[in-house]
């Protein structure tokens, strides 16, 4: 036997008993409020409103009690034999004066409405009622950014919020081309997802696919942003993150405009962009509001990059199986503080490198008056203790010191995050083979990040596959003056960003 879908459960004629539907399916909760009024304007109609208290706007359900009770004394209604529809219209036309009403036939939409913040407005003898979008709750606001900061630009950040964050992207671009898109996902949350992109500048075949990868979602709850990026990204086993996310308006802005698509989650202040390649998780945005020359920052975030992955690794087999690569003075000096100590190189490394996770992830969850406190104080002071015990070479710790500073530097925190598992590996690689481990670890991990994609662009792009144009926004940043076209990894229907024009 084939499943037929369930039908939706139509509205009673009875108001009481569709109010008392509703209190039974919603469990009596205390913050459903119901109030029935009487419309003597109206032929007398008695009419059910029902919201949740804490998801409305109370400025707004006194001034639609206010047009419903003593407005309706004042309004100039046609007399029946005047009138050409029904009452409950005319009520919708004359008594109904805030924006979004719209008419509900079952209790599956009703629930829906009075769950996310709108009243709904049920008439006694009629099988419909109305949705007036009343929605407004608490929130924290627009704050400046807390992980993504910068010394110049905007110190503007996304919120809880879904249509304030809308809001603050369309701030930034006033066009009538940026197009938005909004889904629920979640069969208990419903959570709002919403997907913006620009029309004739994004390919078409991304947006398609974005929308198809967030139509499959079948799951009971989204509560954040990660969730969907873990949902909807090409690929499950790799440390490297494929979708990229941030919590600046301009970055997503600028996303936009070069093409990509942007998915904003309703409650949570990180916004997804897609696709996503390799070189977008050193970029910030302070680099296009600061001179070019500036653009110089990148190279040394990518040094930074390597000497956070193999710092460690390559002070290893250095001293276990290359120590004729150093100056006999630095080697001797070398050996001497490691003179005492019990514990090879390797154990000191890895020893020190998880001392120091767990001091990390302990300043972030400490209360923030005294974590980043608990977390300087606490590597300065295992540190010296660790080399008066013996128990590590101050070189070990030097080293470990470089490897933890530079970890920071980046300005997408989810880029951190691989090179932090990595290293422990490389470590171990190095230990046992020395340089030979370390490059065919390289070499691995480089053949690894080839294959990966992001919404079918290459991640490695425009680098593997090398593409000459798009070099002018990759290792440095070229004036913007000079910056005629979009990326064109990213295939755009439109790659013409500026046209050259005379001064």
């Amino acid at each position: 036997m084939m499943d037929t879908e369930k039908q939706p459960a139509l509205f009673h004629c009875s108001l009481d008993e569709n109010l008392e539907k509703v209190k039974k399916e919603l469990g009596n909760s205390t913050d459903l409020v119901t109030r029935q009024v009487r419309l003597e304007a109206v032929d007398q109609l008695l009419v059910g409103i029902l919201y949740t208290e804490g998801l409305v706007d109370k400025n707004m359900i006194s001034s639609f009690l206010e047009s419903l009770m003593i407005h309706a004394r004042k309004t100039v209604i046609p007399t029946e034999a005047e009138r050409e529809v029904e009452p409950l219209m005319l009520m919708k036309d004359f008594l109904l004066t805030m924006g979004g009403v719209e008419e509900v036939y079952d209790f599956d939409h009703l629930y829906d409405a009075i769950l996310t913040g709108d009243t709904v407005m049920l008439v006694e003898g009629y099988t419909y009622g109305f949705i007036i979008n009343t929605k407004q709750w608490e929130d924290r606001g627009v704050q400046e950014p807390s992980v993504q900061t910068v010394v110049r630009g905007s110190r503007e950040a996304f919120s809880e919020n879904l249509r304030t964050n809308t809001a603050l992207v369309r701030r930034r671009i006033n066009n009538r081309n940026l197009w938005l898109e909004t889904v629920q996902v979640g069969e208990m949350t419903q959570t709002k997802v919403a997907m913006m992109y620009i029309k004739g500048v994004v390919q078409d075949s991304v947006v398609t696919e974005v929308r198809e990868r967030l139509g499959q979602i079948k799951i009971d709850g989204i509560l954040e942003s990660g969730n969907i990026e873990e949902l909807i990204q090409d690929h499950t086993f790799t440390p490297f993150p494929t979708v990229y996310n941030t919590e600046r308006p301009d970055s997503v802005a600028a996303g936009l405009l070069e093409g990509r698509v942007a998915i904003l989650v309703d409650g949570t202040p990180i916004v997804l962009l897609v696709p996503a390649v390799f070189v977008q998780f050193f970029q910030s945005p302070e680099d296009y509001y600061m001179r070019a020359d500036f653009g110089i920052l990148r190279i040394l975030r990518l040094i930074s990059f390597f000497v956070a992955l193999l710092g460690p690794s390559i002070y290893v087999a250095i001293t276990t199986f290359h120590q004729e690569m150093l100056q006999t003075n630095l080697i001797m000096s070398i050996a001497a503080q490691r003179e005492g100590v019990p514990f090879p190189a390797a154990v000191e490394a890895m020893l020190m490198e998880f001392t120091f996770e767990m001091l990390r992830e302990a300043g972030v969850r400490m209360p923030r008056a005294v974590g980043s406190a608990i977390s300087i104080v606490g590597a300065l002071v295992l540190g010296e203790a660790a080399v008066q015990a013996g128990l590590v070479s101050p070189a070990t710790v030097i080293v470990v010191s470089i490897t933890a500073i530079t970890s920071f530097v980046f300005p997408s925190f989810s880029m951190s995050i691989p090179i932090r598992l990595l290293r422990f590996g490389l470590i171990a690689l190095a230990a046992s083979f020395g340089f030979i481990g370390i490059f065919v670890g390289m070499i691995a991990l480089c053949i690894h990040l080839c294959t990966l994609r992001s919404f079918g662009v290459p991640y490695m792009a425009p680098l593997a596959p090398m593409n000459l144009a798009d070099q002018k926004d990759t290792l440095l940043r070229i004036p913007i003056w000079m910056m005629h076209t979009r990326p064109h990894f990213l295939r755009q229907k439109n790659s013409v960003r500026e046209r050259k024009s005379k001064i």
